[in-house]
């Protein structure tokens, strides 16, 4: 039996309304987790995190692995008490640092070896390794070690990876022990159609409790992603959650929602916010722009997070010029309500019917950058 249960409660055309029940609490579906690479969602309390909205957290297999160690986790208690969030928790398996620390890693069918950049000694991520590593984390859901290649890999590359990714799967499953925990599979293919659809059925024909689609958001167009995004999400089953790794922007959760995806993640309500961009509904504001120098207005006068309720943009744009550590924090903590509200409508434009022109809506909207 599995450690995880999703129940689809509406449909309006491909899009979801569901609910997914973990060791550590519901999640309502579609839900977008925010991003704590080391435990920790850098600059946020975790219950501000709640009070935000938030149902469920990410953490990744390699950076905790290299700093405290998986062990140490697991010897203080695991990742929820360690990180003090009681809430549900998914972690990587690393396979997404294949592609982004291509640089300093080796990589094999036994496995990959990054190069770490704190000592300099080589970390062996074996498909077995990054199974044990999330088991000794204690997260709700873990992921299968997979191979994320560039969206401009040659035909060869992307077939290397798919076949590498489809083994080390079938690996990672006969790994897994822990009862308490659900393992999802991952389907690579880059933008081969053929490819995607190849994986997916290897992969569905193992039985994994849910799966996701990687390596998208690699480089590639969003034009080019859409298309090929809900093709393969229609090719996985039905009766178990789609989740999209580390696609992000608000009109590309629509695009994805609109297609059946339930789960998402991305750095950017955090990396934005400590850059000085925060999320509205019209676009994306640049505090740091002279135009904000002297704006009486908060960010957004619907929206009940703390930069809104009590500071105006010029306040912001203050912080950040006279680079006070209060200003990535107040944006990163808006554009993680920004993220939880928008999840929010979106649920309950699909359980009302009217998911469609919601979506519509709110792309014609999204014009801004300032």
């Amino acid at each position: 039996m599995s450690a995880i249960r999703w129940e689809l409660l509406a449909r309006d055309g491909r899009a979801r309304l569901g609910r997914l029940t973990t060791p550590h609490g519901v999640v309502d579906t579609p839900a977008f987790m925010p991003v704590g690479t080391r435990g920790t969602v850098k600059g946020l309390l975790p219950e501000q995190l709640r009070a935000a909205g938030v149902q469920m957290l990410l953490a990744n297999t390699y950076h905790l692995a290299l700093r405290p160690g998986a062990e140490i986790v697991a010897q203080l208690g695991g990742l929820h008490r360690f990180m003090a969030w009681h809430g549900p928790i998914l972690t990587d398996s690393g396979g997404y640092q294949v592609f982004s620390l291509a640089g300093i890693r080796r990589l094999s069918d036994q496995g990959v070896e990054f190069r770490s950049p704190v000592d300099g000694s080589w970390l062996l991520l074996t498909p077995e390794r990054a199974v044990q590593i999330q088991e000794l984390l204690g997260s709700d859901i873990a992921m299968c070690l997979d191979e994320c290649p560039p969206f401009d890999a040659g035909e060869a590359v992307l077939g290397q990876a798919v076949r590498r990714t489809c083994h080390w799967a079938e690996r990672c499953r006969q790994a897994h022990r822990r009862a308490d925990q659900a393992l999802f599979a991952i389907v690579q293919g880059g933008l081969n159609l053929e490819l995607r659809q190849q994986c997916a059925r290897a992969l569905v024909a193992l039985d994994f409790p849910g799966y996701a689609l990687g390596g998208f958001s690699v480089g590639e167009p969003p034009d080019w992603m859409y298309p090929v995004l809900a093709a393969t999400a229609e090719s996985l089953p039905e009766d178990k959650p789609r989740y999209l790794m580390g696609v992000g922007r608000p009109q590309d959760i629509l695009e994805a929602v609109a297609a059946g995806v339930d789960l998402f993640d991305c750095v950017l309500p955090t990396r934005n916010g400590r850059n000085a961009q925060a999320f509205v509904r019209t676009g994306v504001l640049r505090l740091r722009n002279a135009i904000h120098r002297t704006d009486p207005r908060p960010l957004d006068e619907d929206c009940p997070c703390p930069a809104c309720r009590y500071y105006s943009r010029a306040y912001l744009h203050h912080l950040f010029h006279a680079e006070e550590m209060l200003g990535p924090i107040l944006l990163s903590l808006h554009n993680v309500t920004f993220y939880q509200r928008l999840m929010a409508e979106i649920r309950q434009a699909i359980a009302s019917g009217q998911f469609a022109q919601y979506r519509a809506a709110r792309l014609a909207q999204y014009c801004l950058d300032n």
